[in-house]
Order: structure tokens, then sequence, then C-alpha cells
């Protein structure tokens, strides 16, 4: 586990990337995990998402903020169905509980989240397949 810290600072362009789970994406999305917050229960990444790449369908059981860096996103489909579309740049906002069945990179995008939390990954029908909090991402990161 890490250990309670004051302060921490990440120089980005340092860090290696690494493939996302494949289990929780589609089309080859990278990351690079930034920040770990057991006290708040929040973490921190950075994510390279492809052209033609997406997230599987997930809840966020706490907010989450993020920053489009670069690119685009669909979430929950994007504008054309009923959802969001994030435009680099843009700040966007989740609240606790929100669904997103559909999260696609229709060109080259990047993007910084700061989930306080844990996301749900789930079935079609709503199933959990797993639970990722800042432990599971700290663990995926290696």
């Amino acid at each position: 586990m890490k250990p309670k810290i004051s302060e921490e600072y990440v120089q980005i362009d340092a860090v290696g990337w690494k493939p996302f789970p494949e289990a929780f994406s589609d089309g080859g999305i990278r990351w690079k995990l930034l920040h770990v917050s057991p006290e708040r229960g929040s973490w921190t990444a950075i994510f390279d998402c492809p052209k033609g790449s997406s997230f599987a369908p997930h809840v966020h059981a706490g907010p989450g903020e993020y920053l489009m860096t670069k690119g685009k996103m669909d979430v929950r489909g994007g504008t054309a169905a009923g959802g969001d579309t994030a435009i680099a740049p843009g700040y966007g906002f989740e609240c606790s509980g929100a669904r997103h069945d559909q999260t696609s990179f229709p060109v080259d995008s990047e993007f910084y989240m700061t989930f306080l939390g844990p996301l749900t990954f789930i079935k079609p029908d709503g199933a959990p397949i797993a639970v990722i909090g800042w432990a599971e991402a700290q663990g995926a990161w290696g």
C-alpha cells in the first residue's frame, strides 16, 4: 500500500505509457497512473486513446473530473445519441452514479482524469464485472 504523503510531483513526460487492461478497454488505450490517494479513495491518470478505441461499460461510484487535452471523446454515445461529446480543450464532470455504456474516441485523443471512488465495470445487463478503485489501479499499474 502506498504510504501517506504530504505532496507529490510527477513529470508526466518522464513516465512511460502502459497498456490499459484489455478487460476494460478496446483498441489500444494506454495510461499513466499519476497519483493514488488512499485517504481520499481517489486516483488520477492520463489516458492516450487511439482513434476507434473505447472503454468498456462502467458506472462511477463517486464523482470524477476530466480535462480533454487532445482530440474528442464521445461519452454515452456522444451528443448525436443523447450523451456528451468532449472536444479538446475541454473540461468534464461525472457525477456519482454516472453510467457509461459507451465511451469512445473517434480521433486520436488524450485526457487527464481524477476519480473520487471506484469505477464498476459492468456487463450489458448492469451486472458487475470488476470494481476498480485506487488500490486496484495501483495494482494494475504494477
